[in-house]
């Protein structure tokens, strides 16, 4: 029976750690990206556009990581399978 069972929920704590890993993959290299190409070529526009372009790359790359590293795979005995 399903009533029996436990629920698996996340705690707090783990969705905050978990949130803040995700925030960091997506911020780091963006903010990299803007500040570097912005000190190299001296315009604000050039570091703008390089650092939006990153942002949606790294965003892409979070989902594959998350997916692999922080979803919890269910059981065979779930009634969502």
């Amino acid at each position: 029976m399903v009533g029996n069972e436990k629920s698996k929920k996340l705690s707090n704590t783990e969705i905050i750690s978990k949130g803040s890993f995700v925030a960091i993959i997506i911020t780091i290299p963006t903010l990299a990206s803007f500040f570097g190409v912005w000190q190299l070529s001296d315009n604000l526009l050039y570091g703008a556009v390089t650092g939006l372009i990153v942002n949606f790359v790294a965003i892409g790359f979070s989902f594959k990581i998350v997916r692999k590293l922080l979803v919890k795979k269910q059981d065979n005995g779930t009634e969502l399978n």
